[in-house]
């Protein structure tokens, strides 16, 4: 396995990979939480990534992506500076048992540690359904800070 931050040329293959994340998250769920337009997604991952505005750490199997953690940078007071955001992390499920996951945790890590970030944050997806993701996470350093993810649609 390799991994590597991609360029805009990949967005349509991290597209995708972001719809089998959400579609994954609804059937668990048995909520439609999202509705991906993958044309859409497509041109806001190659915007993103072309105006550095959005980083994507790929997992590649020889040319296949097969994992990738999607991360951007924002700034708070209680951070105390600027940090990264893992706003999508996806792992092809035939490659979950392979720690494919924990490499590209790792590699996020160290693009945080070169960006100078003071932490990385993210969401997980609803439990009890991924109660198994959580605990990835906490396996690979995160830790768990309470509250809800919760949004607030501006149409």
């Amino acid at each position: 396995m390799k991994y590597k931050i991609i360029d805009k040329s990949k967005s349509e293959e991290i597209a995708k990979l972001a719809v089998c994340l959400t579609n994954e998250i609804i059937e668990r769920t048995g909520i439609k939480h999202f509705d991906v337009d993958v044309p859409l997604a497509i041109d806001l991952c190659e915007n993103y990534v072309s105006n550095g505005l959005y980083h994507v750490m790929a997992a590649f199997d020889g040319d296949k992506i097969i994992g990738f953690g999607a991360i951007c940078e924002s700034h708070s007071l209680y951070a105390e500076g600027s940090f990264g955001i893992i706003q999508e992390f996806y792992v092809m499920p035939e490659y979950r048992s392979k720690e494919v996951g924990k490499s590209l945790i790792q590699e996020i890590v160290g693009f945080s540690k070169q960006q100078k970030w003071k932490r990385l944050e993210l969401c997980t997806p609803p439990v009890p359904e991924f109660d198994r993701t959580v605990e990835f996470y906490q396996a690979n350093g995160f830790e768990i800070t309470g509250g809800y993810k919760m949004k607030y649609a501006i149409a």
